[in-house]
C-alpha cells in the first residue's frame, strides 16, 4: 500500500463516521402520563416532552422533527419487539394481625398475580411486607417479613422457583394511609407484589 493510501484510509473511515446519524425518539408512555427526556450534543440542550417527539443527529449537527407511530414501527420496530414486559404491580392484603390469612379479595387478587407470573418466560418478583401501626416496631418488622415470607411461599407452591423472589419487610414505616400510632388500618396490612 503506497503513502498516499495509508493517509487516505483514515480520512475516508473520519469521514464514513461523520455520516453515522443518532436519533432518538419519545415514545407515549404506557399509562398515559407526560414523559420527557433531554436530548445533549455539540449544539446544546434540548428537551423532548410530546409523544414521538424527536431529535435526530447528522454529521454532528442535532435537529428536532416529530415522528409518527408509523415511523418508530418501521425504524424500531425489531427493538421494540425484543422488549420485556413492563413490570406490574400487585397488592394483597393480610387480616389484622396475621401472617398467613390474606382477606376474601385478596386471595382472588393472588390469581390474578399467578397468571401474571405464567404470561412471563423468566419472571422475577420482590415481595415487600408492610403493617399498620397496631404494636411496636420490632414486632410489626417481624410481622411485614413474615407476611412477605407466607406470600413467596404460596408463590413457589404456586411454581415459581425460589431464588426468582426476592423478600423484604418494611414493617409500619411505609404506610398506604398514614395514621396515628395504635391505629388499625386494613390497606396498610399489605404484602406488594412487583413482577418484572
Amino acid at each position: 500500500m503506497n503513502k498516499l493510501n495509508r493517509l487516505a484510509l483514515p480520512l475516508l473511515f473520519t469521514l464514513l463516521a461523520g455520516c453515522a446519524s443518532e436519533r432518538v425518539v419519545l415514545l407515549p408512555s404506557a399509562d398515559g402520563r407526560a414523559t420527557a427526556v433531554v436530548v445533549r450534543d455539540e449544539v446544546g440542550k434540548r428537551m423532548l416532552d410530546k409523544p414521538y417527539a424527536g431529535s435526530v443527529r447528522r454529521f454532528g449537527l442535532g435537529s428536532d422533527y416529530q415522528s409518527s407511530p408509523a415511523e418508530v414501527q418501521e425504524i424500531f420496530g425489531q427493538a421494540l419487539a425484543a422488549r420485556p414486559p413492563r413490570p406490574k404491580s400487585f397488592i394483597v392484603y393480610f387480616q389484622e394481625g396475621s401472617t398467613d390469612a390474606l382477606t376474601p379479595a385478596s386471595l382472588a387478587e393472588f390469581e390474578t398475580v399467578k397468571k401474571e407470573i405464567a404470561s412471563r418466560p423468566a419472571a422475577e418478583l420482590t415481595v415487600i411486607g408492610h403493617t399498620d401501626r397496631v404494636g411496636s416496631l420490632d414486632l410489626n418488622d417481624q410481622l411485614s417479613l413474615s407476611r412477605a415470607a407466607t406470600v413467596r411461599d404460596l408463590l413457589i407452591a404456586a411454581g415459581l422457583a425460589g431464588d426468582k423472589i426476592e423478600t423484604a419487610g418494611r414493617g409500619e414505616r411505609e404506610p398506604l394511609v398514614p395514621t396515628a400510632d395504635e391505629v388499625a388500618e386494613p390497606q396498610n396490612r399489605r404484602v406488594e407484589i412487583s413482577v418484572r
